[in-house]
């Protein structure tokens, strides 16, 4: 399985994210359940260039990972700062003659210096707000799979045979779901009496 990050730079831009009348096939709980009922209809030859998967109900979790201190706000500037320093001293030493060594090894120093110092400072100005390190990730907590409204019968089909249990499940929701909005319709626009009556 290849999957290659499009936005609308991409190879087909904003049109490779867009189907004609899509309709929903399933909505499912992961995304490896949704990866594997459009594998099934690719392997059925169903044309899976018409599929979309969209995540929805989207969150962010953030895992803390560690407090900060600011002998670790310290350290990380200074590596970062050094790493800086040896590459623009690296820049340096291929243009200029001369000491070669001690150049980078000056660059690194005054890069470490100014790395500390700047993430000191910044450190400084949160005022202890936050006072940890994490790492953040948007995550979907549910996948539906969508196709264009010319092959929805093809591949419900398909989807049948992979899992007629799930299926009868998902036209059981369907109908209860139709009900539901006819019964909120019949409530919103009561029958209407002849006044002759």
């Amino acid at each position: 399985m290849t999957t290659q990050p499009m936005g609308a730079r991409g190879p087909m831009g904003q049109a490779a994210f867009k189907l004609n009348y899509p309709m929903s096939l399933g909505v499912y709980d992961s995304y490896g359940e949704a990866q594997k009922a459009v594998d099934y209809l690719s392997d059925n030859d169903f044309p899976v260039q018409n599929v979309l998967i969209v995540g929805t109900d989207l969150k962010q979790v953030e895992r803390v990972t560690g407090r900060l201190t600011r002998a670790r706000v310290a350290l990380g500037g200074a590596l970062s700062g050094a790493w800086l320093g040896a590459f623009v001293g690296l820049i340096f030493s291929m243009f200029e003659d001369g000491e070669t060594l001690i150049r980078i090894l000056s660059t690194v120093v005054f890069g470490a210096l100014f790395g500390l110092v700047w993430a000191l400072i910044g450190y400084a100005m949160t005022k202890g707000q936050r006072d940890f390190t994490s790492v953040s990730q948007v995550v979907a907590t549910r996948y539906e799979v969508l196709t264009e409204h010319n092959l929805i019968a093809q591949a419900r089909e398909l989807l049948t045979r992979m899992d007629p249990m799930k299926a009868a499940q998902a036209q059981v929701a369907e109908a209860q779901a139709r009900a539901y909005a006819e019964a909120q319709a019949a409530q919103q626009n009561p029958p209407q009496q002849s006044a002759g009556g």
